[in-house]
């Protein structure tokens, strides 16, 4: 891209850059015209769409190679590295490639199968055989395998009947006498009493939860143009909303973690991409979704040159007629068209591939070549950087291009679709929402429901946050405006949006979800600038528009009297705030910075009234209250201030390093305990530097497993955070985590008013799906319970 980029005259270059929304057409004619004529772009198109140089499609060899690596790990009892090598040729394997007299893939399948039954993974590895024996019902080694998964999971009938269809397939007579000697040991546990290896698709949620009967509706706001209301009064914790997205992709450096159609987890047996070997599942079910198709033509035939019991032919049916396809209703395929031997669906930025998508759901469901209308959605574009605008038009060309080489499409390539596509990357960049997971610094640690964690795990639960697997596009859910203080709260189920109230909404008034930045995470200025680079607009939500005790105390230092509980504000802090008077003093507003100055009271941070002449007096301390004290008037030397800071703060990071490389030495815990000391004397009380001091100190502890001194600090940052933020807010529930994990390894009573506090925060922002979302509250309860 830069490369592209460079390569443009300053001439073009400064048209893109002085044009408005008005001039995307005539732009894109310009820098299309410039393009294909330029031999560099067609070399690069040739790379990026050309089957030949494609290197992301099936490889027979490539998964021999895989294959014979892991029967060298398997040989040598190392069943992780059997797993893992049998998953990397099972997503280059073409269908129907073969391996001797077997299909390639199914034999992968059985190999991974034995992997996953050696490391105790039963139900992985009975859907393994499952998938072998759909594509090879004739293959021994499967219902081998599948018979003895079946009879350590206690499931005898389906295990005897498994065993028997082995015998009959298999024709070695080694192999007989193996089978033979197993039927002979199942035969004493035989039992029609027996359990059985259920199977479910974890990623097809049953949600009993709907929307409330309350009505949402669309309006338009002065300064945030469209966005969402209720046409009646609702209560908190009710959900509002819920959409599928539009299309969505996940994000690169998430490829190998997480299903690339529902964006949970990848279990141990991962599904390839029958096609490409790009994408990995969690399911056939999500595969197919995505745009795979079971090849039923590729299925070997059964061959029985015996006769056979007629509930042994039920068997060998019910067990090999398994068809997803009939399962999934009407879908649009959203990875059918990158799976065409090409580089681009890899190598281009997940935003453009996002586009892509959008770009020909909308053309294929219009059954339009000619014009895409997909998102009516709100854009951006006049007020974006040259860099940016130049990038963008590049890239919808590229894209453009790229797609017109699909057979199925055959789009024309003119500077009116180059114009649509750049409409819609602006949507995107805009209007796009991340797709969350929360993650763990030990992805098993809170995954198991029924385990106890130990002195170790807890130090690991102590570092869950939450991260961005997937960028998507809603059509409805896009249109909820942003608020830093907001009164709904998003989350993700698979790929479902689902919005619920966190607070009462009275009819008619908005409703305003966070675009990221909020009021005790960053401060006023931080936001601002953020917002208006992402999204194209200054917020004049509340927060960002009155002086609130976040704001003023997150970043504060304190006052040079230990006993003085006043603020001592910076400039840039002192400049932000100093605004938000300005506005109130222009709209008329009479909020007072008093209640705050006083830090003695923490009640609704919007409270107090003051009369014009004390707002007037509030406007003048604080303009010109720059390192001093805004209740006493003592001066602080911020200079000096700064620099103490920057020393903690520098202990604190080499504290967090030395336990992310797992080297963690008594001197760097004892310089980070000074530090925290330090930043105490030196910074407010609440600001949030110390919060996450005291967080890191409470993770060095946990991973040397010293509890109880964890335990402590991680009230600490906790209490900080609840006046940052608001005691009942998402974030303190995920601290709230952190602390209970430690409470129960220590066994501290306390962990029952804290599990208590932690349900009714997460059931007030995901209702009954708090359970899915955090599968680990189980475990937590029933620990608590046993220390009651």
């Amino acid at each position: 891209m830069e490369r592209l980029k460079s390569m443009v005259p300053d001439t073009l270059k400064a048209v893109v850059g002085a044009s408005s929304a008005d001039d995307i057409l005539s732009t894109a004619a310009s820098l299309l015209h410039f393009f294909l004529a330029l031999p560099e772009f067609q070399l690069m198109v040739r790379d990026l769409a050309d089957p030949e140089r494609c290197v992301c499609g099936k490889n027979k060899d490539a998964a021999l190679d895989a294959k014979q690596k892991g029967n060298r790990c398997f040989s040598s009892a190392d069943f992780s590295g059997a797993l893992a090598f049998y998953s990397q040729a099972l997503i280059v394997a073409p269908f129907d490639a073969r391996d001797k007299d077997k299909n390639l893939v199914s034999v992968l399948y059985v190999n991974r199968a034995a992997a996953l039954y050696k490391l105790g993974f039963k139900i992985e590895c009975l859907r393994d055989c499952n998938r072998a024996l759909q594509i090879s019902p004739g293959y021994a080694k499967a219902w081998y395998w599948r018979g003895k998964i079946n009879a350590s999971s206690e499931n005898y009938e389906d295990a005897m009947a498994d065993l028997h269809v082995a015998n009959l397939m298999e024709t070695s007579s080694g192999g007989k006498r193996q089978i033979e000697g197993e039927m002979k040991l199942l035969q004493v546990q035989f039992t029609r009493t027996s359990g059985s290896l259920t199977q479910h698709d974890e990623n097809i949620f049953k949600i009993s939860d709907v929307p409330h009967e309350v009505k949402v509706k669309s309006i338009v706001m002065p300064h945030k143009g469209r966005g969402m209301a209720s046409t009646g009064e609702i209560p908190p914790s009710y959900l509002v909303h819920s959409e599928e997205p539009y299309a969505a992709v996940i994000l690169k450096n998430c490829r190998h973690r997480y299903c690339h159609y529902c964006f949970n987890e990848l279990p141990a047996d991962v599904v390839p991409c029958s096609f490409c070997a790009i994408p990995r599942y969690c399911s056939e079910h999500c595969q197919l979704k995505a745009g795979g198709h079971q090849s039923r033509n590729n299925v070997e035939e059964v061959s029985l040159h015996v006769e056979v019991p007629t509930e042994i032919e039920n068997h060998i049916r019910e067990v090999t007629s398994e068809n997803w396809e009939e399962k999934i209703s009407e879908h649009f395929p959203e990875h059918r068209h990158e799976c065409l031997d090409a580089n681009w669906p890899a190598v281009l930025p997940h935003e453009v591939v996002l586009a892509g998508r959008v770009v020909v759901k909308s053309l294929v469901q219009r059954r339009d070549l000619v014009e895409i209308k997909a998102l009516d959605l709100s854009y951006s574009y006049t007020e974006l950087a040259v860099e940016v605008k130049l990038e963008l038009c590049i890239y919808a060309i590229v894209l453009l291009v790229c797609l017109q080489r699909s057979p199925s499409l055959d789009l024309p390539v003119n500077p009116y679709f180059v114009y649509q596509i750049i409409i819609i990357m602006c949507q995107i960049r805009l209007n796009s929402m991340a797709i969350i997971r929360m993650k763990s610094s030990d992805p098993n640690t809170l995954q198991d429901p029924h385990r106890k964690l130990s002195s170790n795990e807890a130090a690991s639960a102590s570092t869950i946050e939450q991260v961005s697997v997937g960028q998507a596009i809603y059509a409805v859910g896009s249109l909820f405006n942003h608020s830093c203080r907001p009164n709904i709260h998003a989350y993700f189920l698979a790929r479902t949006l689902f919005i619920r109230t966190t607070e009462l909404v009275e009819a008619g008034c908005s409703l305003e979800l966070s675009y990221g930045p909020q009021v005790g995470q960053w401060s006023s200025q931080d936001r601002l600038k953020f917002l208006g680079e992402k999204y194209c607009f200054r917020c004049q939500c509340r927060s960002c528009s009155v002086v609130n005790l976040s704001d003023l105390v997150l970043s504060a230092f304190h006052c040079v009297h230990p006993h003085c509980s006043g603020i001592v504000l910076d400039t840039f802090d002192i400049k932000s705030e100093t605004e938000k008077l300005k506005q109130s003093r222009h709209a008329g507003d009479i909020y007072s910075l008093e209640p705050y100055v006083q830090v003695d009271k923490f009640g609704d941070l919007y409270a107090g009234e003051m009369d014009h002449n004390a707002q007037e007096k509030s406007y003048s301390s604080l303009h010109a209250g720059v390192g001093y004290c805004l209740k006493c008037g003592s001066h602080c030397d911020l200079e000096s201030s700064h620099l103490m800071v920057s020393k903690a703060l520098g202990n604190i990071k080499r504290l967090q390093d030395g336990i992310v490389r797992k080297e963690l030495s008594s001197s760097l815990l004892s310089n980070a305990l000074e530090s925290v000391d330090q930043l105490r004397k030196v910074l407010h009380a609440y600001n949030k530097s110390i919060a996450e001091a005291e967080d890191s100190i409470a993770q060095a502890f946990c991973f040397i497993g010293e509890l109880q001194c964890a335990m402590e600090h991680c009230k600490s940052s906790i209490q900080i955070l609840e006046k940052l933020y608001s005691p009942d807010h998402v974030v303190i529930g995920y601290e709230l985590v952190k602390l209970l994990s430690i409470q129960l390894s220590l066994g501290d009573v306390d962990a029952g008013e804290t599990l208590n506090r932690l349900g009714i925060i997460f059931e007030h922002h995901y209702g009954s799906h708090a359970a899915v979302v955090f599968p680990y509250l189980k475990s937590f309860k029933m620990e608590a319970r046993k220390l009651c």
